[in-house]
């Protein structure tokens, strides 16, 4: 059975609007004939008196149903399940109308606090008696006979009902046993908002009213430049287009991205996403350029949707700044799986001046999009419109001015040049620019920032990490069995350092790490591991944590989601910059003595106690 019908069942109701009429009222009014100008006959119009914010709540045992007018907003923090059961309503660009389908809504602390809006009903022939009958057939499987009429006393032909039930599900349940992140989904004292709710019914669910003007905020620019997206996507006139958002750091590229995919899901039923934002990653942790299909709307941050990939590189740092490179060649291997048979959104990176803006031509060049959509702050960093002439006409970092189907590689001069063709894209003659000006105070800044980047990160990581909490009960990591891995049977190698042979294995003992298939054989008659002496650039198939090396047995053993059919094709570790998050160490339940791989005695003035970074990045003569 499902969950949200078997949780559907009998209870004390915790909140009814007051002021509703009797049964024996209603029985009266219904036992009257209606004449041919009575209201039962005539079709539904909205000339019905105003209702309030929430019409009506009723909660049994963790499930509540609602009923918004058009136009009427509920903000909140938490988590909840819900189902559309009349009507139609709108969260971050999703409509969700009356098929029944349920959606895993998330509004943690970390980010402003999502919306539901009801929409205003389209205009029907329909009577109130028609309408009134397909409402209650909806309440129907979820309700008992008592609480229908109950809700039904409160209803209104312009009404939206929603079923609203308590959320759990193993994930964030799991990142809720870190005490950082225990109250995730809590909003603090102070942004707990008043109305005439009753703060007991939204608990039951697992929810906090909000205040509706600190809820996620959807510029007119950004709306309207969405709306021409979605029409562009349907029409087709070139086959799928390809959209590439950019912008400075904190101005909404991620709600954007989000507001345009659920946008686009309410018509197809599949886009593409081409992840180029090492540090702030949507669906993978960081550190990766992945290639993916999103198939379900976009309702909570990145560490609520971790997903499955079609193609993915593990480039090993939040930043490219040090092998510029190395990044556009990763993208230029992931891009090559994208066959332009659902339109394909671009995440760009924060980074915009000096070296960031040549990449982000060179990208643009690289990836020929039809539409560049650059979202504005007020203040912080601008930059230049990307307009198809001035990226035409800008050198990149890689590319030269006027040239950019012209790819100057690694140690060739200008005589010898030679064209960089990606056969699944077109030559394009220019692309369409959308400007969008995020006005909200301090876009672009600092000062708007609800959560460090570095929080967001530990948190997607933990919400991949807990793919592998597939029980009723939460089970700490330091108590799942993992897999034994034997050292001839991958290769190992670390990118973001130098490491001498010798000490590779305190390297990787207790690491992050990517679980990679390379072409190349790595089978080793040696006892010890295999170790690559450079970072290749391949398929990326997930990602684990070493928790120990068994130097007898000469295995590695690896916590990984990944599938054991899927874990049969790694044959390559990969060791970047993107460290196991604090909290999974200092959560070791059971553990008697000291806690392994937790010391406060550490000595920095020892040789060798921090990493030593190599300055890779060098000034190319253009751009000196």
């Amino acid at each position: 059975m499902d969950p949200w019908l078997s949780s559907a069942r009998s209870g004390p109701v915790l909140k009814v609007r007051p002021g509703k009429r009797s049964r024996h009222t209603g029985a009266k009014r219904r036992r009257r004939t209606p004449g041919p100008d009575s209201a039962e006959s005539r079709p539904s119009t909205s000339q019905e008196s105003p209702v309030p914010a929430v019409s009506a709540v009723l909660a049994e045992d963790g499930v509540c149903v609602l009923l918004l007018g058009p136009g009427q907003k509920l903000t909140f923090t938490g988590k909840c399940l819900v189902t559309c059961l009349y009507g139609s309503v709108q969260v971050l660009g999703l409509t969700m109308t009356s098929n029944e389908t349920p959606y895993e809504l998330f509004s943690p602390n970390t980010h402003a606090p999502l919306t539901i809006e009801a929409l205003r009903q389209k205009k029907t022939t329909k009577t109130r008696k028609e309408i009134r009958r397909e409402a209650i057939v909806a309440l129907r499987g979820y309700l008992s006979l008592e609480r229908r009429r109950t809700v039904m006393a409160n209803f209104k032909t312009s009404c939206s009902v929603l079923l609203m039930e308590r959320l759990e599900e193993p994930t964030t349940s799991y990142i809720m046993t870190h005490p950082e992140y225990a109250n995730i989904f809590f909003a603090k004292p102070s942004e707990i908002f008043s109305s005439t709710l009753d703060d007991s019914v939204l608990q039951s669910i697992g929810i906090e009213n909000r205040d509706p003007d600190s809820a996620i905020a959807i510029p007119e620019s950004a709306v309207s430049a969405a709306q021409t997206l979605v029409d562009a996507c349907l029409e087709e006139h070139d086959g799928c287009p390809v959209i590439l958002v950019c912008g400075p750091q904190n101005v909404g590229k991620s709600t954007f991205n989000r507001y345009l995919i659920n946008q686009l899901l309410n018509h197809i039923p599949c886009v593409g996403y081409l992840e180029c934002d090492l540090g702030q990653s949507e669906f993978t942790p960081p550190g990766a350029i992945s290639l993916l299909n999103v198939t379900k709307p976009v309702l909570g941050p990145p560490f609520t949707h971790q997903s499955d990939v079609q193609k993915m590189v593990f480039f090993g740092e939040t930043s490219c700044e040090q092998e510029i490179e190395r990044f556009l060649e990763s993208v230029k291997y992931v891009i090559t799986s994208y066959k332009r048979e659902q339109p394909l959104i671009v995440n760009t990176m924060g980074w915009i001046k000096g070296f960031g803006l040549l990449l982000l031509i060179d990208l643009i060049r690289l990836l020929s999009p039809n539409h560049v959509v650059q979202i504005v702050g007020e203040g912080g960093e601008r930059m230049e419109p990307l307009t198809p002439e001035y990226v035409k006409s800008a050198a990149g970092y890689m590319t030269k001015a006027s040239s950019g189907t012209k790819y100057k590689h690694k140690g060739l001069d200008s005589s010898d040049e030679e064209e960089d063709t990606d056969p699944h894209f077109k030559p394009s003659s220019g692309h369409e620019l959308l400007q969008i000006e995020n006005r909200f105070s301090g876009a672009g800044g600092t000062e708007t920032v609800r959560c460090h980047g570095w929080i967001l990160r530990d948190l997607a990581m933990l919400g991949y990490i807990g793919k592998l909490q597939q029980f009723e009960q939460i089970i700490p990591l330091n108590s799942l069995v993992p897999y034994e891995v034997p050292f001839n049977a991958v290769a190992l190698r670390v990118i973001h350092a130098d490491v001498a042979p010798s000490h590779i294995l305190y390297t990787a003992n207790a690491s992050w790490v990517s679980l990679c298939h390379i072409l190349d054989d790595v089978g080793s008659q040696s006892s010890g591991p295999v170790i690559l002496t450079q970072t290749p650039i391949c398929d990326c198939l997930g990602f684990g944590i070493i928790r120990g090396i068994n130097m007898e047995r000469k295995v590695y053993h690896i916590l990984t989601p990944i599938p054991p059919a899927t874990l049969r094709l790694v044959n390559c570790l990969q060791i970047g910059n993107i460290s196991i998050p604090h909290s999974i160490f200092k959560n070791q339940p059971g553990i008697i003595g000291e806690v392994p791989y937790v010391t406060s005695d550490y000595d920095f003035t020892i040789y060798g106690s921090g990493k030593m970074k190599r300055k890779k990045h060098l000034k190319r003569r253009e751009h000196l």
